[in-house]
């Protein structure tokens, strides 16, 4: 149901009563009610208002009500949630799927195999968003940037300094999946009807953390300072990526407890001084690209590929 209008000074705890009597349904008939959308009419500066949207539980006669109301817009039944994608058995794989990027789809794309049982690899080659928080502020302070951890590159994503808007240009019901994983993880539940919502910057840090402990506790797995400078590719299939890390950060990535990747070690200069790195290849056979807009080294890498892209 659409429609609903509450002044700026109004309560929701009205809310059933305008239920009511737009459907014309007695009160005691409600069963339950949600706000699943609220937005804002200003129109008339003189009348702004609430516009809620809401999904109504009846006790009884829902279809004839329904076929009462049939050619009411405002009034129809209620969507349910869209269906996932089939995904294949885990098992299947011999090594664990990789996801390049820790902004927000590359987390949710990792959170998502790891509640169908796979054992995601995230390979981030930024910083943790506390650390990153570190760095950009660094930045702000004396000017000098990490290019690998700043407001573009690191977990989080280039939204994590926006203040939170959640903003998206399409109406997948699937959203509303993501929207409730992200009050789990410590965003406030009216995220979930907002027209406009936003977490705000210092909450969505602790959300993003959370949400990486979400993912770690369903099987995944994240690594930061592990940048991607390969694709490998063999007779047109994925078979690994080519990985630059600090020494000594963890590559492993086989399904079960042992193996890992083909490490070179070797030295790179840094901007003051030379820091020591490792090479390696990771093995699998299916790579999530999450590289946000920024990422150009690794766009050019794919064009020279041939890797269609669009």
């Amino acid at each position: 149901m659409t429609g609903l209008k509450l002044g700026l000074d109004k309560d929701t705890g009205e809310l059933p009563g305008l239920i009511a009597k737009k459907l014309g349904a007695p009160p005691e008939n409600i069963v339950d009610w949600q706000i699943v959308r609220r937005s804002v009419d200003a129109r008339k500066k003189d009348q702004v208002h609430f516009v809620y949207s809401v999904d109504v539980a009846l006790r009884r006669g829902e279809e004839k009500l329904l076929a009462r109301h049939r050619n009411n817009p405002e009034i129809m039944q209620a969507r349910g949630e869209e269906a996932e994608p089939d995904f294949a058995p885990a098992g299947k794989l011999g090594f664990r799927p990789v996801v390049v990027g820790a902004g927000p789809a590359g987390i949710f794309a990792a959170l998502t195999l790891a509640w169908h049982g796979y054992r995601p690899l995230v390979l981030e080659q930024g910083q943790d968003v506390t650390t990153r928080a570190q760095d950009v502020q660094h930045f702000w302070s004396t000017g000098e940037l990490d290019p690998l951890s700043n407001v573009q590159f690191g977990e989080g994503g280039a939204g994590a300094f926006s203040d939170g808007k959640l903003t998206t240009r399409i109406s997948d019901r699937r959203i509303n999946k993501v929207l409730r994983a992200m009050v789990e993880a410590g965003a406030p539940e009216e995220i979930l009807y907002l027209q406009k919502p936003h977490v705000g910057t210092d909450r969505l840090k602790t959300v993003v953390a959370n949400l990486r402990k979400m993912l770690i506790a369903a099987g995944g797995e994240v690594r930061f300072g592990a940048q991607v400078t390969q694709v490998l590719l063999e007779k047109g299939r994925v078979t690994g990526v080519e990985v630059t890390g600090r020494t000594g950060v963890d590559f492993t990535n086989r399904t079960g407890d042992t193996g890992s990747g083909i490490e070179v070690t070797g030295r790179a200069e840094g901007d003051s001084n030379r820091l020591e790195v490792t090479v390696v290849e990771i093995p699998t056979q299916a790579v999530i690209l999450a590289l946000g807009h920024s990422s150009r080294e690794t766009y050019r890498m794919l064009d020279e590929k041939g890797v269609a892209m669009e």
